[in-house]
């Protein structure tokens, strides 16, 4: 591994353990409220903007995952997250094909904060009385101008915040004077994800509610089993099952 691949490595790992310790009194304090909804039969809702798609659909469908989980889809990939006005008629769309319920939790993602999309995706999210957690770069978050006339940032209109710890630009190592590389927004954020959803299933066994968990397709019995598992809820899920 290259001296520049190491350092990552090091600062990757040292990232990860300080995001581990400053959100794990978030974490705590979000598991009985996501895992009381998933208990009511209700779903969690994700959305991402721009790469942050990526962490949006990492607990969508996925093996060891609650199948209770949807994901609100951008099908231009971030192309016009900065374009006021589409990213409320893209949930407004989600909201009539899948429906938001009062109470219900919607994650929203994006590093920077600013971008227009997420930040209207989470203003409906309110408006419909769900509860709005956002994943996102505080130290970008707190400092970058937002793009939408609203004025606030994701960290400022959400209920709760989940801190990647990353830096303005996502980007931690120095490669040359003029150019930075070594993202972390995606491996952190998904980290943070994944930690709140096994507090989420742990909550909801000490409790004794049932949990829905998905298996791997690629074991016997398992397509069966998720259909099971997911039936009550395939009418509410943007990512349909096998």
């Amino acid at each position: 591994m290259s001296p520049l691949a190491s350092a990552y490595y090091d600062r990757s790992l040292a990232l990860l353990a300080a995001a581990r310790e400053q959100n794990a009194a978030t974490i705590a304090a979000l598991a009985p409220i996501l895992g009381a909804s998933v208990a009511r039969g209700e779903v969690i809702h994700t959305f991402g903007s721009g790469h942050s798609e990526i962490i949006a659909r990492e607990i969508v469908g996925r093996a060891g995952g609650l199948v209770c989980i949807t994901s609100i889809n951008d099908p231009t990939a971030g192309f016009i997250e900065n374009l006021v006005g589409y990213g409320t008629a893209l949930v407004e769309r989600y909201d009539r094909q899948y429906e938001l319920r009062a109470g219900e939790v919607v994650i929203v993602i994006s590093n920077s904060g600013k971008n227009s999309s997420p930040l209207e995706v989470a203003l409906h999210a309110k408006k419909k009385g769900c509860i709005v957690v956002a994943l996102c770069s505080l130290a970008m978050s707190t400092t970058a101008k937002t793009v939408h006339p609203g004025g606030k940032n994701l960290h400022a209109l959400a209920d709760y915040v989940l801190d990647n710890g990353g830096v303005p630009g996502d980007t931690v190592m120095q490669l040359t004077p003029d150019i930075a590389t070594g993202p972390t927004s995606t491996f952190v954020g998904s980290s943070l994800l994944n930690w709140l959803m096994l507090s989420v299933m742990e909550w909801l066994k000490t409790n004794g509610h049932p949990l829905p968990v998905l298996r791997s397709q690629n074991i016997p019995g398992a397509i069966e089993h998720n259909r099971a598992v997911g039936a009550k809820y395939k009418h509410r899920l943007s990512k349909q099952l096998a």
